[in-house]
């Protein structure tokens, strides 16, 4: 269902952009999240000549060794206002994220969600005509809300927690294609 929601919402704002003259959508993807084995993809669309919208998303579906994992989705809108231009140099945004995880570690497993939304501050710089380096860091809030079993299978065997978080919610090293 989310993830209707959001593609839906990428369909609208690239539908409502108020222009559609070159240097007004950009294709991304976070190398930092591939180097953790998390694929994922990015549209960010031009909604005026300072501000843009970016839809970013990761899905990570992996089991690694002894049955380890962490599989999860992730969600991560942003607003930004761009100081010189869109897609050029520096940036402060405002992002939102949700999320769902399932995984386990050493003796415990996870079951749950996160939700929140943080500040960001970049830095876009112009490779070539078409290829951009983004370099970001956000900081901000997140909720997360779970199950917590043994990691031997236990249907009754849980236990409902919750976390907030404030710190870090956001890094990246992207490289972006902007038609």
């Amino acid at each position: 269902m989310i993830r209707k929601v959001l593609f839906l919402t990428g369909l609208l704002a690239i539908g409502f952009s108020p222009k559609s003259a070159a240097q007004e959508v950009a294709l991304k993807t976070n190398s930092l999240y591939w180097l953790a084995t998390t694929p994922n993809l990015g549209l960010e669309v031009a909604l005026s000549r300072k501000t843009t919208l970016d839809l970013s998303a990761a899905y990570n579906p992996w089991t690694f060794r002894y049955d380890k994992k962490m599989r999860f989705w992730l969600a991560q809108p942003e607003i930004r206002y761009w100081f010189c231009g869109k897609f050029d140099r520096h940036f402060i945004g405002l992002h939102l994220h949700g999320a769902q995880f399932f995984g386990g570690f050493k003796d415990k497993r996870y079951d749950g969600y996160l939700a929140g939304g943080g500040f960001t501050y970049g830095y876009d710089k112009i490779i070539s005509r078409h290829w951009n380096l983004e370099a970001a860091i956000g900081i901000g809030y997140a909720r997360l809300w779970y199950k917590e079993s043994p990691r031997i299978p236990c249907i009754k065997c849980y236990e409902n927690k919750h976390k907030d978080y404030f710190g870090p919610t956001k890094i990246s090293l992207t490289l972006a294609y902007v038609f």
